[in-house]
């Protein structure tokens, strides 16, 4: 009997899991539907959020555990997080604040920054422009805290794939993070002595479902999402509901 109710709970604790990370990811299917964009950060926003979308839908297709159900559920929150950073860029309100990102201590830029690497000049910006079109949302890559922030180029992409710092990668991360600028550039939540023991099934789980590639363009066709539903800061879903 006892065992019984032990298999019985650990059943309903594996179908909340499931039915948390598939909130998520319809949630985020749903943004994808509905949002588009010219500028080239949306478009890139939208691509990164695409591909957190596939990679999501991956992970919940395989997942048999609540380990597998967390990746997930971690993986489509990356991908609101892009959708986010894609509305700010189109000067229109983000929504609510999302629950935080289980690799999310790596802090925040918090000025313009431009370094020059082996004669190739890198940015650093906390606002989307046409010169630094890249989102990232801010967390660990391969024992690194990468600031979150918008970025000329996606330069840690390899090491967050890959598991590995290239030697390029980490000039960059040094020239742009060098302790010796004094004011670094970023906000404090973000140190010398970054966890490298955390979650790092959080930081590469992902990597099954997209490409260690630029992304491409966008070529979702959906209709202007606008302000709607975000006035007051309610539903972020539309058509899935509860509070986001």
């Amino acid at each position: 009997m006892f065992g019984f109710g032990r298999r019985k709970r650990e059943a309903q604790q594996l179908a909340d899991a499931r039915e948390e990370a598939l909130r998520w990811y319809e949630r985020l299917g749903g943004q994808l539907m509905n949002l588009s964009g010219d500028q080239t950060a949306v478009k890139q926003a939208l691509v990164d959020a695409s591909e957190r979308y596939n990679a999501a839908g991956g992970q919940l297709e395989r997942a048999t555990s609540l380990k597998q159900y967390d990746l997930a559920r971690e993986t489509a929150l990356e991908g609101l997080a892009y959708i986010r950073a894609a509305r700010t860029a189109m000067g229109i309100d983000p929504g609510p604040d999302l629950p935080p990102l289980a690799g999310a201590r790596a802090g925040q830029i918090t000025k313009e920054r431009e370094v020059s690497v082996q004669g190739h000049s890198y940015r650093a910006s906390p606002q989307p422009s046409n010169a630094t079109p890249y989102y990232y949302p801010g967390g660990g890559v391969a024992g690194r805290g990468v600031p979150g922030g918008w970025y000329s180029e996606p330069w840690w992409k390899t090491a967050l794939v890959a598991g590995a710092w290239g030697i390029g990668s980490v000039l960059v991360f040094d020239a742009l993070f060098d302790n010796s600028f004094g004011d670094h550039g970023y906000d404090a939540a973000y140190n010398a002595g970054f966890d490298q023991g955390q979650d790092a099934g959080f930081d590469q789980g992902y990597d099954q479902g997209f490409d260690d590639g630029d992304g491409g363009d966008y070529d979702g066709d959906g209709g202007d999402y606008g302000d709607a539903g975000f006035g007051d800061g309610g539903d972020f879903g539309g058509d899935f509901g509860g509070d986001f």
